[in-house]
This record gives structure tokens, C-alpha cells and sequence, in this order.
């Protein structure tokens, strides 16, 4: 095991390179759906490597990465402010957090034993940590020098204001920007979102109160692992629940959501929502895979359809509350409590973001997770030579975890599925 320290040199704010340009703008309204999503905070972290024994990168790669940011804020600019009143965003001289810090081992090193716990020391917040509530920062970042090159970049991201597709946005921007580049930068459109699904100035505080109940769980208790698998074998993570239910009995219903992205290029925003399915075992003891895969297929084509188009404009709203009003009925059930298992797609977001060494050899989601986060699955590309292989991180309480530790015709697609601890 690496005896790895992460130690922190240098810490700044970074603001728009021009915010005298920024004081006659109104402040920009977040959409519908950014107003339902709870103040959290994914991180994503891109390895990078680079042969410079010398460490030169801290005098000039360093200058430029600072540089090419805040000059990405000045076109992102909402990124730099404060979310107010779960409306609107201001204060955009606020700035983006900013550290650096030094790895005392190789990256090289690190990677080979994947120690996937200990990727919380590459970021600024603790993942999916709720910092500052709706005043916290919309970014947070910190670059990491590994011993003998390499960098680790680690991107805390408030979810009130982005999701995977914004943020893949914001940082091929950087990218572009940090290579001298600007031709390959697409402006961001910062009000399509709220102009398609405006936001309610009196949100019912029961639908806020529902989505942040999604996130915590009272039970500390979880692990973490990360698999490798083919992608089109990745829908066999669904088994979990229906496993679960065969090994404790066929009373509780499950409710598997998949985070459907819409398809608005360069928006920014949390413009996505969430297709579910419910499944009862009682009902369906013997439920398979390919039915499972069935209705997960005829639940997102219902929702490309007229559904979308009911989200749109002022009465957006209304298919929403539907929804949630479906959710509490069922979390309120005293006996039969359904337990919610989140898919979330992240494929081909992160794998191409180069500030001018190359893209990330390799891409992780988080490390150890709190109370904060419940049953969660992220899909991202697997960095390696086959590109049909994808990573899952994911995150289950301890006695779900050991049902899919368990299932064999899981385990016959996914391989170097081990704990967080041990090598992969």
C-alpha cells in the first residue's frame, strides 16, 4: 500500500479574468429542475501523465491552468457566483476556490494499486458533502502534483447548478482555453434552461424536502467498490434489488431511477430528470434480466415522448409534482418502504478533456463516501484499451453490497471486482 500524504501549498480564490464586464448583467435565474436538486457536491478527478523530473510544471503549467480559469469564468460566469434564494445566481466576483498541493509518490505508483479510498485527498470537499448550503461555491478546484510528474485534478461541483454534461462542458472550455485554443471553445447558453423550464418563485417546500430525503440515509453503514465490466453487460447492476428481495422475502418494492440527460447542447443547468421504474417482487418473483432491461427501455422511451414535452413551459411543474407525490406515497408507507437505487451514466463526459498533455489515463468518480449518499451507481469510461469496458463506482449499504458480492451471474461479467482496499 502507498503511504500516500496529499499536502496542500497554496490556496486562492480565482475570479473572472474581466468582472467590470459582469456588473450591468442581471443576474441569470437556474431552471426548474436545479431548483429541486439538494446542494451536494460529485467530484470528478482526471489523472494526467506527465514525464517533468524537474517539477517545472508548478512555474509554468500552473500559471496557466490559474490563467485559462478565470478566463473560462468570464464565459461561464453563473460558475463564479452564489445561488440565491434558490432562484437566481449573483455575487459573480465571488470566485472558484482554488489549491494546489504535492503527492509525495509517483503517480504511477498510485494508479497501479488504485486506492480508491484515498481519492478524497485530491479534492476540496468530502464527496457529495453539502458545504455552505445554497451560499456555497458552484466550483471548488484543487491540482495535484504527483512526485516526478503527473497531475491529479479534482473538481468539486455543486449540483444546484450543474450536471455531468455542464460540467463536461465548463472543462473542455478550460481545456481549450489552457492550450491556447479558443476556437474550440462553444459559448455556453446560460438561460435556455430557465427559459424552457422556468423556475417556481414559491417551490412547494414538501418536492424540496423529498429530493434531499433521496440523498442521506440514517444508517452509516456502507461500502464502496469499483468494477470492471463490459458496458453492455452494465445493466446487470439492476439485479441488486431483485436479489435482495428473493434473499429477505417478496414484500418490499424497489424503485430503480436512471438519470435521463436531455439533449439541449451547451446549456447549462441540471437538465435532466429522473425515469423510474418500480418493481415488486411479490408480483414478479421471476423477474429476469431481459425484463428488467424491457421495461427500463419502455420506461425511457415513454419518457423521450409527449412526458418531455409536458415538462416545458409554465405547467412544467405539474408532471413533477406528480411524481413527487408518487415518491412520498411510497416513502410513507410504515411497512413497506421501498428502497431506491440510483443509475447515473457518465460514459464519455470526462475521457477527452485535454489541457494539452493528453487526455486523463484515467478517470474516478469519488472516494469514501458519508451518510450523505444512499445507493448510488455511477457509470464512467474505463481509461484502458478496450473501449467497451466501463467502471461502476458503487456505493451500497453493507447488506445489498453483499448480495451483489454474491450473485454469480454478476460476477461471471465483472472481473478484478475486489474491495476498496485492494488492488485492481
Amino acid at each position: 500500500m502507498v503511504n500516500m500524504e496529499v499536502t496542500i501549498f497554496s490556496r486562492e480564490t480565482i475570479k473572472p479574468s474581466n468582472v467590470s464586464s459582469l456588473d450591468h448583467l442581471k443576474p441569470p435565474k437556474i431552471c426548474l429542475f436545479d431548483q429541486l436538486t439538494p446542494v451536494t457536491y460529485p467530484e470528478v478527478l482526471l489523472f494526467y501523465s506527465i514525464c517533468d523530473p524537474n517539477l517545472t510544471l508548478h512555474k509554468t503549467l500552473f500559471i496557466q491552468l490559474k490563467k485559462s480559469l478565470s478566463e473560462t469564468l468570464t464565459l461561464f460566469y453563473p460558475f463564479s457566483g452564489r445561488t440565491k434564494n434558490n432562484l437566481y445566481i449573483d455575487d459573480f466576483d465571488a470566485g472558484v476556490p482554488y489549491s494546489e498541493a504535492r503527492v509525495n509518490c509517483r503517480m504511477s505508483d498510485y494508479l497501479q494499486l488504485r486506492e480508491t479510498e484515498s481519492l478524497n485527498k485530491f479534492v476540496a470537499f468530502h464527496p457529495f458533502s453539502k458545504e455552505g448550503e445554497t451560499s456555497g461555491p458552484q466550483l471548488a478546484i484543487q491540482v495535484n502534483l504527483f512526485t516526478c510528474g503527473g497531475i491529479a485534478l479534482g473538481v468539486s461541483v455543486c449540483h444546484k447548478k450543474s450536471d455531468g454534461a455542464t460540467l463536461s462542458h465548463f472543462l473542455k472550455s478550460w481545456a481549450a482555453l489552457t492550450t491556447r485554443a479558443p476556437d474550440r471553445v462553444v459559448p455556453p447558453d446560460l438561460s435556455k434552461a430557465a427559459t424552457l423550464f422556468p423556475p417556481l418563485t414559491d417551490l412547494p417546500s414538501n418536492s424540496l424536502a423529498l429530493m434531499d430525503q433521496l440523498c442521506p440515509v440514517p444508517d452509516p453503514k456502507r461500502r464502496r467498490e469499483l468494477f470492471h465490466m463490459e458496458a453492455r453487460h452494465g445493466g446487470l447492476l439492476g439485479r441488486v434489488g431483485l436479489a435482495e428481495d428473493r434473499h429477505r422475502g417478496p414484500r418490499r418494492q424497489h424503485e430503480a431511477q436512471n438519470e435521463k440527460v436531455l439533449s439541449l447542447e451547451n446549456c447549462t443547468g441540471n437538465l435532466f430528470w429522473w425515469a423510474s421504474i418500480v418493481v415488486n417482487p411479490a408480483e414478479k418473483a421471476k423477474l429476469e434480466l431481459s425484463q428488467l432491461v424491457a421495461l427500463t427501455s419502455e420506461m425511457v422511451a415513454e419518457f423521450n415522448g409527449e412526458y418531455l414535452e409536458t415538462m416545458v413551459g409554465e405547467a412544467g411543474f405539474e408532471p413533477v409534482s406528480e411524481f413527487v407525490n408518487q415518491l412520498e406515497a411510497m416513502l410513507s408507507l410504515e411497512s413497506e418502504k421501498p428502497d431506491i437505487f440510483a443509475f447515473t451514466n457518465w460514459k464519455s463526459f470526462f475521457n477527452e478533456v485535454d489541457f494539452g498533455f493528453g487526455n486523463p489515463v484515467w478517470v474516478g468518480a469519488h472516494g469514501k463516501v458519508g451518510s450523505e449518499l444512499r445507493n448510488l451507481i455511477i457509470l464512467i469510461d474505463s481509461q484502458g484499451s478496450n473501449d467497451k469496458e466501463i467502471e461502476a463506482f458503487v456505493t451500497l449499504e453493507d447488506r445489498q453490497m453483499a448480495v451483489l458480492e454474491s450473485d454469480s451471474k454478476f460476477l461471471a461479467f465483472a472481473w478484478n471486482s475486489k474491495s476498496i482496499n485492494s488492488s485492481l
